[in-house]
């Protein structure tokens, strides 16, 4: 056996030998090398090509102009906000599929309490339209906490299976959003909803956008910087080994399960602001989404690892197809066939680079 050196080598008996340095293994990737090796960057890829592909394809261009540009944006805020969620859970080894029932019910306890503010002596306006804004913000963000924290005590607490808990609560959220709202979207909103916020572009932004790139920035740093982010792959790694190395392993994911949760609400919110309404109807594949979002951008199903910038072009991925098949006419069902494909190759390249790395390991 030879022990590599600087600059020489020692034998098995002590000698020393002169001879080249093999520090292959202690050189440091190069930013291009490790932007090549990284999903992110290949999903980043796929979206372009696709959008190019559409915008070809598509009568007179329009796929690619301006409107639908801002279109796509708005489409991938509520999509992006709820795949930034599961995405810290899934680090920790958890399943969320009930987000889209806390982004149902968030919405309609938030409209609930806006139309309080409703003046009859207005003619169905609002005399005090930005204070029944905010108070409908914060009971959205607090609902989506409440329904967080709840499924954390489940997952957490009692122990039961991630999957099993949110799928219970994902048809509770849904039966008690159709029970409050009487069975038919909550209608009425403020126009300066709509005007000022969910509506409004800033440099030609759309206003919920910069929502969902702010959230992006917060949680990527999260992620790469703190020891939180830190904790909760190391919890997705191993559970037992992190609740032996002193974590608050139950706390912590109480924590994730309401950070999902704030994430569902404040998306509950812009729906509000986008549509002047609750939309009852229009959230049953947010689970699929988030999920096809999370995984094809590079966060693993096992835990471990979380990739928030491969989780953003995830969910565009998600929203440029299902956008560009409606701009070439294709039928609707063909749109979850496309979703549920990509779903599927997500799941295999995930299986595939979870076992490079044991691998690797080995």
């Amino acid at each position: 056996m030879t022990i590599r050196t600087t600059g020489s080598e020692v034998g098995p008996l002590g000698e020393r030998t002169e001879g080249p340095l093999d520090d292959r293994a202690l050189r440091p990737t190069s930013t291009l090398v490790a932007l090549a090796r990284s999903r992110a960057t290949w999903v980043f890829g796929l979206d372009l090509a696709l959008v190019v592909f559409f915008t070809v394809v598509s009568e007179n261009h329009v796929f690619g102009s301006l409107a639908n540009a801002q279109s796509l944006l708005l489409g991938a805020t509520q999509a992006i906000l709820l795949a930034l969620g599961l995405s810290m859970m899934l680090g920790a080894g958890i399943f969320d599929l009930s987000l889209g029932a806390n982004l149902v019910l968030s919405s309609v306890v938030g409209a609930l309490a806006i139309r309080q503010f409703e003046s009859p002596a207005s003619s169905g306006g609002y005399g005090h339209e930005w204070l029944a804004i905010l108070v409908g913000l914060g009971v959205c963000l607090c609902a989506g906490i409440v329904f967080g924290v709840l499924n954390g005590i489940l997952i957490a607490i009692a122990d039961v299976n991630s999957l099993i808990a949110t799928l219970a609560t994902l048809g509770i959220g849904t039966g008690v959003a159709y029970l409050f709202s009487d069975g038919s979207d909550v209608a009425g909103m403020p126009v300066a909803l709509q005007t000022s916020i969910g509506l409004k572009t800033v440099a030609d932004v759309p206003m919920p956008a910069v929502a969902a790139i702010v959230a992006t920035v917060v949680l990527w740093a999260v992620v790469r910087y703190t020891r939180f982010g830190m904790h909760t792959q190391a919890i997705g790694s191993s559970r037992s080994a992190a609740e032996r190395a002193g974590l608050r392993v139950r706390l912590h994911l109480i924590v994730l399960t309401s950070l999902g949760g704030a994430l569902a609400g404040l998306a509950g919110f812009i729906d509000l602001s986008r549509f002047g309404s609750t939309a009852l109807a229009g959230h049953q594949n947010d689970a699929l989404a988030a999920v096809t979002a999370v995984v094809i951008g590079g966060t693993l199903l096992q835990g471990g690892y979380i990739s928030i910038v491969g989780t953003v072009w995830g969910a565009f991925l998600a929203v440029i197809l299902q956008s560009g098949l409606v701009i070439t006419g294709v039928q609707s069902f063909w749109q979850l066939i496309v979703i549920g494909v990509v779903l599927l190759l997500a799941v295999v390249i995930d299986r595939i680079t979870t076992q490079r790395r044991a691998q690797a390991k080995s």
